[in-house]
């Protein structure tokens, strides 16, 4: 029975096939479109958390506190009768005490590592030439593993810090801007007033031409020397085995060692919120062209039972129940949709592969950059069954009217 309902709606849809043709082409352009365009957003949206989890720490414990400490005054007398003003806490030394323990713990945890960061502003001085850099001081083995600044190396190498506490590693474009090369002594003042003369070791390339133009990679101990923090850093950056196991790791160590932590999702809220709205509207976009199409095959099927009135009323007469006639013009939709869906497929794959091949430069990167495409086969399903879903809609509301013809009422001529 269904190969012979099959046969049916494929004769009917031969019989008008220039409309045929034209529903086919609507589902065809509105599958490929559709993949090729969702392919490409998902594809940049899986380069952007890349570049965040890749390129950042998945989690940063910085040296302050998510809400303020109270006074002792205040925890001894909360309910006290008179209040005292103008009270100025004590000034210390900013920084996270006892990192070396916070540290230790932090590393008893499988699929954690972690290290230590003193991070400040500093002025770089070169033959007359003078520039605001970011200071970063490392332990270099440590950071190596928590950091992929090693894989953007050009020259010399970032384990040579431990070697020579006096070098400094900086970006290629701060090199180029102030005409530096590897061997070269420079001068670098901290906002303490201490002055150093550091020997570049080594040279980075990130395409970051902010970062390549603006950092600098020193030793811990002489950061801490020339921001006057002896024994403190201001940040322990944290890599993890399961990146996506970021915040709850991160609530986890907040509890326990009290200091501000925070982890890639929660650095990035509003950029992943924006992602998931700007992926609403790509749906709501390309779904809309195969809304189009499923008008097209509408119009074909409502076409084909008015015109089959009198066939649908005889194949009633002859035993086909209401559910055989329904299910004759869904399979009409259902198979402008499924061819739609192969060359639909097939188009969308070649366009893909167009894309692949464009190739720009973005303003602030130094690196040619090109279109991230995913090829996932979620993509493909996904294109697909929309295709199909909408075909299906579309032939549902005439199959049901044809499903209501009355024989007696067609055969006699009333309609």
């Amino acid at each position: 029975m269904i190969r012979l309902l099959v046969d049916v709606a494929a004769r009917h849809l031969l019989a008008r096939r220039r409309q045929s043709i034209v529903s086919l082409l609507g589902v065809v352009l509105g599958v490929s479109f559709f993949l090729s365009i969702s392919a490409m957003m998902r594809g940049s949206e899986q380069d952007i958390i890349h570049r965040l989890v890749d390129n950042a720490p998945h989690i940063t414990i910085e040296d302050e506190y998510r809400n303020p400490t109270l006074q002792p005054v205040s925890q001894l007398f909360p309910d006290a009768a008179v209040q005292l003003h103008h009270l100025v806490p004590q000034t210390e030394t900013r920084g996270i005490r006892g990192y070396p323990q916070i540290l230790d713990y932090l590393r008893r945890t499988p699929g954690l590592r972690a290290s230590a960061v003193l991070s400040g502003q500093a002025l770089a001085s070169f033959a007359g030439k003078d520039r605001a850099i970011g200071l970063y001081g490392i332990v270099a083995s440590e950071y190596a593993q928590v950091s992929t600044i090693r894989r953007y190396m050009v020259q010399g190498s970032l384990d040579e810090l431990e070697a020579n506490p006096n070098g400094i590693v900086i970006g290629d474009e701060l090199a180029r801007r102030m005409s530096l090369g590897m061997g070269n002594n420079l001068r670098v003042a901290s906002t303490t007033g201490q002055v150093r003369t550091f020997k570049i070791i080594g040279l980075f390339h990130t395409g970051r031409s902010d970062f390549d133009a603006g950092q600098a990679f020193v030793a811990l101990k002489r950061v801490q020397s020339m921001l006057d923090r002896p024994n403190r850093i201001n940040t322990i950056v944290i890599r993890l085995a399961d990146p996506n196991a970021a915040r709850t790791e991160a609530a986890r160590i907040e509890e326990r060692v009290r200091y501000k932590t925070v982890s890639w999702q929660e650095r990035s809220e509003d950029l992943m919120s924006a992602l998931a709205i700007r992926s609403v509207i790509m749906y709501a976009v390309v779904g809309a062209v195969l809304v189009v199409a499923a008008f097209g095959i509408y119009n074909v099927i409502s076409t084909v039972v008015l015109e089959k009135q009198r066939d649908i009323a005889i194949l009633r007469a002859m035993g086909f129940q209401a559910r055989d006639i329904e299910s004759m013009f869904l399979a009409q939709g259902a198979l402008i949709g499924a061819v739609g869906n192969v060359f639909g497929i097939g188009l969308g794959c070649g366009l893909m592969a167009g894309l692949m091949r464009i190739h720009f430069r973005v303003p602030g990167s130094t690196d040619v950059n090109y279109l991230a495409i995913d090829w996932s086969p979620f993509q493909f399903v996904l294109a697909g069954g929309v295709a199909m879903l909408a075909a299906m809609i579309a032939a549902y509301l005439p199959a049901r009217r044809a499903a209501k013809v009355e024989p007696v009422d067609v055969l006699r001529g009333g309609t």
